[in-house]
């Protein structure tokens, strides 16, 4: 069974993986034997995150990349191939939160379009670089890929002053559906994974304000939020040959919030 999970010879890409869910992710791929390429915004957090994998003796690459930006995309998966030959996987996790600061009443256009761009202009962009290389290596008789985005819970919740972030999401649960069926053929999966409430800089206004927590904390049956490593064992497998006949799936890693 361990060598269902071994990841050696295998490259990731994680975007947003500087941080929050994307490190935790990140630090396992590396630590089941993958390649990691940390793409983000922030070049100092970029190498703090690759310093942290290094150290522990995996080989790992950052580079500065905005995935709202085609050209940065198409110029940070370039200097990925360039540096490690192959991608075999992408975890398509930066992204931004709503914020909850306006009513949909006033939602301007251009706030709606600056957070679709990076939740889901960015993800198809990223996506759609991999796919094209997966497909080419599958041609030539390596099939194998894997798409993961980082969608999250309020796609499937009505999330007040939200509209925009949960219309993000929800389009990444049906992206990765439309891509499982499409790329199929090349040996390539798609599936998206859903955080419920986690602990991360994006949520730590909120997880310092008391009320939330009172309101919060009771409706999540293991009583505690989800920590960014609580997403390693999920990124392991759907990286790995253990996953390998799991495609087109959204699953939900929130402590049971959902149900509750």
């Amino acid at each position: 069974m361990a060598g269902l999970f071994d990841l050696g010879g295998r490259v990731a890409v994680v975007t947003g993986g500087n941080g929050g869910i994307g490190l935790g992710m990140a630090q396992a791929l590396a630590e089941a034997g993958a390649a990691v390429a940390i793409w983000g915004r922030d070049a100092d957090k970029n190498q703090a995150a690759a310093g942290r994998l290094a150290a522990a003796g995996a080989a790992v690459e950052a580079f500065s990349c905005d995935v709202a930006d085609p050209r940065a995309v198409q110029a940070a998966f370039a200097a990925t191939l360039a540096r490690f030959g192959r991608v075999d996987g992408v975890f398509a996790n930066a992204g931004v939160g709503g914020g909850g600061r306006h009513s949909f009443l006033e939602r301007d256009a251009a706030e709606w379009r600056r957070l679709l761009a990076i939740n889901l202009d960015g993800v198809v962009t990223v996506f759609q670089c991999a796919a094209r290389h997966m497909a080419e290596r599958a041609a030539a008789g390596d099939a194998f890929g894997r798409l993961v985005a980082t969608s999250s819970v309020a796609s499937l919740l009505g999330a007040a002053r939200n509209e925009h972030y949960g219309a993000s999401k929800g389009a990444l649960n049906a992206l990765v559906r439309a891509l499982a069926v499409e790329l199929a053929r090349y040996g390539i999966t798609a599936n998206a994974i859903l955080p419920g409430w986690i602990e991360s800089e994006m949520t730590a206004g909120l997880m310092s304000n008391e009320k939330f927590v009172a309101n919060t904390l009771p409706r999540i049956p293991l009583r505690r939020y989800g920590r960014p490593a609580d997403f390693g064992g999920i990124a392991v497998f759907l990286m790995s040959e253990a996953s390998a006949y799991m495609t087109g799936q959204v699953t939900v890693i929130d402590g049971g919030y959902t149900i509750a």
